[in-house]
């Protein structure tokens, strides 16, 4: 038999005791609310320590703890938390100021190896240097008060947010200028005022490919056990290539070399292309990025014996972005790329221009389809 508790009884009225069973049925009350009225329904019903204790999934402490506030102080009091003692310190906003002010400081500058705060270190760092700094509050400052004062304002410096800096002085001049060029070509086709036709191609270099070969064989599909192809975790990299392509923005037509490295001489090479493809009478208009390549003095030497056949439209430092040829690319990544295994150099350069031709026989035209930043631009 279950030894039963020494302690008294709990009598309650009818009312008291309704109410207890309604609480302890309550799916929106609180939980602790909950659990000490199941606790006392069940002492008032007779059940041992240790029953209610099981019945309840909690301790014997709380079970004791409950039903002794319950026998001395009421079911009120029972069911209430008893209020903590004086805090020792108050929190204050310059307390809190400080502690952002930390925030916006790198541990670096305070001795510590580490960039970025955690909340670990942030809050150990609080703590050392409360009373020195004027601020005994903290003393006792744990990481849940620290990311409570951080939440007020919102500050997280543990983490990092990337943003681009705008290091170009024209680079609005220069986002005009390329934004121009992609409207006229959407619009009519463009010649000189000498009746050159103007072809319009986007050039731009996509480096570090990878050719990357398995050490053991890609594993295919098998129905009702293996719904993907599996792949050893293991791989050996046999270097790298660099894309140099050229996008026709007129038909979608793409040029393209797959080559070692990118220097001015593998970019020449390219030009060379673009010059045997193109009608001689024509003029190429090339936008592309401030790669030293594109303007090296074996660069400009090559393009002083073809005087009048190309023209360069640059994009700002940092606008990338504005480079049709990027889409490509991000279409090349997305598919024929993806995932790629080769067994040699050779075979990867050999599939990625299969890979090109495939795009040439079904060319897109890749279009600029906002025009708000030029709209913006051309009205101020």
């Amino acid at each position: 038999m279950p030894k039963r508790s020494h302690r008294a009884t709990l009598e309650l009225p009818p009312e008291e005791q309704q109410h207890l069973q309604q609480l302890s049925q309550s799916q929106t009350a609180p939980h602790r609310e909950v659990q000490r009225a199941r606790i006392l329904c069940h002492y008032q019903a007779q059940k041992t320590i240790t029953q209610i204790a099981v019945l309840v999934q909690t301790t014997r402490r709380i079970v004791y703890k409950c039903v002794d506030k319950a026998l001395g102080m009421g079911v009120e009091a029972a069911l209430a938390d008893l209020p903590h003692g004086r805090q020792d310190h108050v929190i204050t906003e310059a307390d809190k100021a400080w502690v952002r002010h930390l925030a916006c400081t790198k541990p670096k500058e305070l001795g510590y190896a580490n960039e970025l705060w955690s909340r670990q270190l942030l809050a150990d760092h609080v703590r050392q240097e409360a009373v020195a700094q004027g601020h005994p509050g903290l003393v006792k400052a744990g990481k849940a008060t620290v990311q409570r004062i951080l939440s007020e304002p919102v500050l997280q410096p543990h983490k990092i947010r990337y943003y681009l800096e705008k290091r170009d002085p024209d680079f609005e001049a220069k986002m005009k200028a390329v934004l121009l060029v992609y409207q006229e070509v959407s619009l009519k086709p463009v010649v000189t005022a000498e009746g050159r036709q103007v072809i319009t191609v986007s050039v731009d270099e996509k480096p570090g490919v990878q050719a990357i070969a398995n050490t053991a064989p890609d594993l295919p599909p098998v129905p009702g056990e293996q719904p993907a192809w599996a792949r050893d975790h293991e791989y050996k990299r046999l270097g790298t290539a660099s894309i140099l392509a050229s996008l026709d923005l007129q038909d979608g037509h793409v040029i393209a070399r797959v080559e070692v490295r990118h220097r001015s001489q593998e970019f020449i090479r390219l030009l060379k292309d673009l010059d045997e493809y193109y009608p001689p009478d024509a003029t190429l208009r090339i936008i592309l990025d401030n790669h030293s390549a594109h303007t090296s003095k074996e660069t400009r030497a090559y393009l002083a014996t073809r005087p009048n056949r190309f023209h360069y439209v640059h994009t700002p430092k940092h606008g990338s972005w504005l480079n049709l040829v990027e889409t490509l690319f991000g279409k090349m990544a997305h598919t024929f790329l993806k995932g790629m295994r080769v067994e040699s150099w050779a075979e990867l350069k050999e599939r990625i221009l299969k890979g090109i031709a495939a795009i040439n026989l079904a060319p897109v035209v890749h279009k600029w389809k906002k025009f708000d930043a030029l709209h913006e631009l051309t009205t101020d």
